[in-house]
């Protein structure tokens, strides 16, 4: 019997983002008010805050249609909290999505229609084989 997959609801959408946040950012508030207390150093907590949130959005980005590079963009004083806030959102949502992918991920989306009408899917790309004498297709035959 085949299991599919249904949407996150509302709630529990909400849920899981509001905790992958918590888990992306309170860290890095953490790690800011100790370097702070430490040092002295006000400016000290801005660079360890945005610098945790900038290590966040690089790890949450390539999963939900953001490049990785965009880590760099997540170092942004509030603007990288924000970013984490969106990615923990799309996050909280897969394996579906409600947002375009980009353009190099069309070849794995996939459209979804009936009841998941308006939804996207991209499944993972599939681990390359070698190539061996094992596995390589047999000759066709020969034409003239």
């Amino acid at each position: 019997m085949e299991h599919r997959a249904m949407p996150r609801g509302l709630v529990s959408r909400s849920l899981i983002a509001a905790l992958l946040f918590a888990v992306a950012v309170v860290p890095g508030w953490t790690l800011g008010n100790l370097a702070e207390d430490w040092t002295g150093n006000g400016l000290l907590d801005w660079l360890v805050t945005c610098a945790w949130c900038g290590l966040a959005v690089r790890v949450l980005a390539p999963a939900v249609s953001y490049r990785a590079r965009d880590g760099w963009l997540g170092a942004i004083p509030l603007y990288g909290i924000y970013l984490t806030c969106v990615l923990s959102w799309r996050v909280a949502y897969l394996p579906f999505r409600d947002w375009e992918p980009r353009p190099d991920e069309l070849t794995r989306a996939r459209w979804l229609t009936g009841d998941h009408l308006g939804l996207w899917r991209a499944d993972t790309v599939p681990a390359r084989r070698a190539v061996t004498a094992e596995t390589r297709p047999a000759a066709g035959p020969r034409t003239r």
